[in-house]
């Protein structure tokens, strides 16, 4: 029993580094980007990776779906689904691997909600003529929950420009890999691809549980 308590306490511990660990990655970066570029500006890393200021006001790579504020309610009740769901895994003892991905998708949903809580709290507007700045706390260019996610990733790994003859798109630009994201989108879609390509059994499990859970009523009625 001591060496299970013990196990169970070294991957609470890991769970908790993990998301702080990638929490103060994802806020270094957002912040730095804020306060030192311009809306908009972009840095050539090379010629197919750029660092890219935008914000956005939904969801993960830009897109946006319903009101701001539903999907910021959203995003709370989502962390703290995916938070006891993590607990019952780390009681039940579930695989190193899979809470290791749980874990990046919970950090990584808790990195974007941050920003839509306190960004528009602490910071004043970006423009594409100035950085942001930090500013009396309450006084930014948002209310609480009104924020918008910082964005910086940029892989326009394919530039070029459809045949004339292409119907609808000849003569128009086309980049390959367009979408703009931050190192909490990347932990996202990482821990949720992994998820389904390594820990298929586990994902299963969850919905055979839940199937078990919503026949059980009607079993039971049926011996009465």
């Amino acid at each position: 029993m001591d060496s299970q308590k013990q196990d169970m306490r070294k991957q609470v511990w890991m769970v908790v580094l993990i998301v702080f660990a990638i929490l103060v990655i994802d806020q270094v970066l957002k912040i730095w980007v804020k306060t030192n570029m311009t809306l908009h500006e972009s840095i050539d890393i090379a010629s197919w990776f750029k660092i890219t200021f935008i914000e956005n006001n939904g969801m993960a790579f830009g897109m946006e779906i319903g009101s701001k504020i539903f999907l910021s309610v959203f995003r709370i009740v989502a962390v703290a689904g995916l938070s006891y769901y993590i607990w019952l895994q780390l009681r039940e003892r579930a695989r190193t691997g899979y809470l290791v991905l749980l874990s990046m998708i919970l950090a990584g949903a808790i990195g974007n909600l941050l920003d839509c809580m306190f960004y528009g709290l602490c910071f004043n507007a970006s423009t594409s003529v100035r950085a942001a700045e930090v500013v009396s706390f309450g006084h930014g260019y948002a209310p609480f929950l009104m924020g918008r996610v910082v964005d910086m990733f940029y892989f326009p790994l394919i530039e070029t420009t459809w045949p004339d003859w292409m119907p609808v798109v000849g003569g128009q630009d086309f980049v390959f890999f367009s979408p703009i994201f931050n190192f909490a989108d990347a932990n996202v879609s990482v821990g949720v691809i992994a998820l389904f390509i390594f820990y298929r059994k586990e994902l299963s499990h969850i919905s055979f549980r839940k199937q078990q859970e919503e026949d059980t009523p009607s079993d039971v009625e049926e011996q009465n």
